[in-house]
């Protein structure tokens, strides 16, 4: 840990001021471009200040689960790419990825935003498999809310591929969408001393004490929490974060209405 930094922040902090300035509510220049990788079914850029990721979704053919035979798949897959960051490395996913991906996946599914028995072809023989992949272009911090809106952007811009005898035609696309009628987002906010802040920095999360990542729905219903850092959390801090996150997660549900 840099003892330097994390004593700068704090400094800061007990005048209520942040290290880049913002209030501890604001968060950074948040926009949202769709349709932007030709190959994808559906993709979207997310920019939180200098933080930008990349989601590409993906559909596939496959057999169903044997304790699922009438419903579709959806996996999420997140890329740490090492031009994103010089902490990050090539090789197989390490535990911020995988953290991240199951975060990402446990919103989206536990708010039930997709109808997996509508991806069934044929019962216990062919169902539609969504494939969500999450690439880094620069971490500057909070990848994890960048990647949730990322994901939920790029379903909303799927459609789906033309599908025939069991096989795809990935050069054409049918004017079928997942028929989203949710929103499913993650707003984290961490702890330093008694301060909550959201759209954490960089330098911010290096020294967090606490982290709580929360997933909700438009109508403030909770699907994902992920707490992170190192030192409880009580309570009353739960409360305050999970109300400060459905705050937040309204200002940014505005940003998709772009998004036919």
């Amino acid at each position: 840990m840099d003892y330097a930094l994390k004593d700068h922040i704090k400094e800061y902090l007990k005048n209520d001021i942040r290290y880049d300035k913002r209030k501890f509510d604001e968060f950074r220049e948040t926009s949202i471009e769709t349709g932007v990788v030709k190959n994808a079914e559906g993709s979207a850029r997310v920019r939180i200040g200098e933080t930008e990721v990349i989601v590409g979704v993906k559909f596939e053919l496959g057999e169903p689960y044997p304790d699922l035979q009438d419903e579709g798949t959806m996996s999420v897959n997140v890329e740490l790419l090492a031009m994103s960051s010089p902490e990050f490395e090539p090789g197989p996913p390490g535990i911020q990825a995988i953290e991240m991906a199951r975060v990402v996946d446990r919103g989206i599914r536990e708010s039930k935003v997709i109808d997996t028995k509508k991806l069934c072809i044929r019962k216990g023989e062919l169902v539609w498999m969504i494939n969500i992949d999450i690439c880094t272009i620069n971490d500057a911090g909070n990848l994890l809310d960048a990647s949730g809106i990322g994901a939920l952007a790029a379903l909303l811009d799927a459609k789906f591929p033309v599908e025939k005898n069991g096989k795809i035609d990935y050069k054409k696309k049918t004017s079928k969408k997942l028929g989203i009628t949710k929103q499913p987002l993650p707003i984290t906010v961490i702890k330093i001393n008694d301060k909550f802040i959201v759209d954490p920095i960089h330098e911010e999360e290096l020294v967090l004490e606490s982290r709580l990542t929360v997933t909700t729905t438009e109508d403030g219903k909770i699907c994902a929490l992920q707490k992170g850092g190192d030192l409880p959390l009580s309570l009353d801090d739960i409360s305050k974060m999970i109300d400060i996150a459905l705050a937040k997660s309204k200002e940014i549900r505005k940003l998709f209405k772009v998004i036919k």
